[in-house]
This record gives structure tokens, C-alpha cells and sequence, in this order.
């Protein structure tokens, strides 16, 4: 009798956490992915506090490796919507996750007419539901390590949606195998392990006083504050 009632407890148990898990299955999964991440570096968050913990925002970052979106989903204190390439979001193994934490897929006009605009639509969309959308300005991983030129995908969005901006650096995953300082990103086994990886918030840009010059220039600033601590250990 006993028995049963503890294998009672525990499907019931075992039902709710399911059943919170589809009712807000994003939040769940930020949880997750910032324990797993704690696992994988040595991290350090400065400036979390300057994500609003209400309201429409976008949160632009330099790119370095395929873990960026990992880490800055985990060190947001709010769940994000990510703007992603499309082939990457099409993943048969992934596309279930991506659909579920809510990315938004853009591919080029050149390859599919039309794809831009009904991303940017659903970036408005994202944004005047009160989301927090988050970008990589430069569009690809960087070559070399710097950051490097913003699109101007970044200035229609920023016209069509005046918002508070959030300018965030990542730094300290150049050199793994998910950046490019190798050959071709994944195409290597891992050379480091728990390495020191900096996430550096700032404060938000007042909405229509963000530029795209002015935010490549901040999210440079605030790259080289990470970089000290990446390679130092010091802030």
C-alpha cells in the first residue's frame, strides 16, 4: 500500500512538473541551460540588472562561436527571442527547440524573396507583445576574434521599432571549437575546458536614440572591459 501511494506521489509529481513545463516551457529551459553552462566555463555576468524586467527590448551582441546563443540565453534574467539563420533553425534535430524557446529564422533575400520582411514583421510583432528580441548585428561568427561591422538589418529594425537597446559583449569563447580561430567552426575536437567567459550588459539605450554606429562602438567598449577579465581573472 505504501509503495503505491509513493509511485502515486511521484506521477503526480512527475504530471505537474510536465504540465508547467508546456505552459512555460522557455523558462524552463533558460534554467536548464544556464546550469549547463556553469558546467561548461568559468563565467562572469556584469550588468544583468539593465535587461528591464517588463517590457519590449532588443539586446544586440558581438559574435563569436555557436555557444554565444547558449550563453546568452542563460545569462539573461528574461528569456530571449532569437534572430537566427534559417538553415540553422530548419535543423532536424534542433527545430523542435528552436520553435519552443520562440527564435525567429532569416534567410536572405537572394535565396528566399520575402524572408526578411516577414522576419522583421515578426520581430515587431515579438516586440510589441512587451518580448525582449535578441541579435547578433554582424551576421556571421567573426574570422578573427573583433567585432565586426554591423549590418543595416540593425537600422530597419531599430526604425521600425523604436525600443530600449541593450548593448551586451561576450568574450573568452574565441579559441574554442565552436568559433572559427581554428579552420571552420565544429570541424575540430575541443582543445579547453572550463574556460573563463565573460557577459557584459549595459545600460539601455533610450528608445530612437539608438544608431548602428553607436551601438557597434559601445558593444567594442564593452568587449575589451571583458576581455580584461578573460585574461586576467581581474575586472
Amino acid at each position: 500500500m505504501i509503495d503505491v501511494l509513493v509511485w502515486g506521489l511521484v506521477g503526480l509529481l512527475a504530471c505537474i512538473a510536465a504540465w508547467r513545463f508546456y505552459r512555460a516551457p522557455a523558462v524552463y529551459i533558460r534554467r536548464f541551460v544556464f546550469a549547463f553552462i556553469h558546467v561548461l566555463y568559468r563565467l562572469r555576468f556584469q550588468g544583468r540588472r539593465f535587461v528591464p524586467p517588463r517590457g519590449p527590448a532588443l539586446v544586440v551582441c558581438n559574435h563569436v562561436s555557436f555557444m554565444d546563443a547558449l550563453v546568452m540565453g542563460g545569462g539573461s534574467p528574461r528569456p530571449l527571442r532569437f534572430l537566427m539563420d534559417r538553415p540553422i533553425y530548419e535543423s532536424k534535430r534542433l527545430n523542435w527547440l528552436f520553435r519552443m524557446v520562440g527564435a525567429i529564422p532569416v534567410e536572405s533575400d537572394r535565396r528566399d524573396p520575402g524572408n526578411v520582411r516577414r522576419a522583421l514583421e515578426e520581430v515587431s510583432r515579438a516586440l510589441r507583445n512587451g518580448d525582449v528580441v535578441m541579435l547578433f548585428p554582424e551576421g556571421r561568427l567573426t574570422s578573427d576574434g573583433d567585432v565586426k561591422t554591423f549590418r543595416r538589418g540593425l537600422d530597419l529594425i531599430l526604425s521600425r521599432d523604436p525600443v530600449p537597446v541593450i548593448p551586451v559583449a561576450l568574450s573568452g569563447l574565441w579559441g574554442s571549437w565552436t568559433s572559427n580561430c581554428h579552420g571552420k567552426a565544429l570541424a575540430h575536437f575541443p582543445r579547453r575546458c572550463r574556460a573563463r567567459v565573460a557577459l557584459y550588459f549595459d545600460e539601455p539605450v533610450p528608445p530612437g536614440q539608438a544608431t548602428r554606429q553607436s551601438l557597434e562602438a559601445r558593444v567594442r567598449e564593452l568587449k575589451a572591459e571583458a576581455d580584461r577579465w578573460v585574461e586576467t581573472g581581474k575586472p
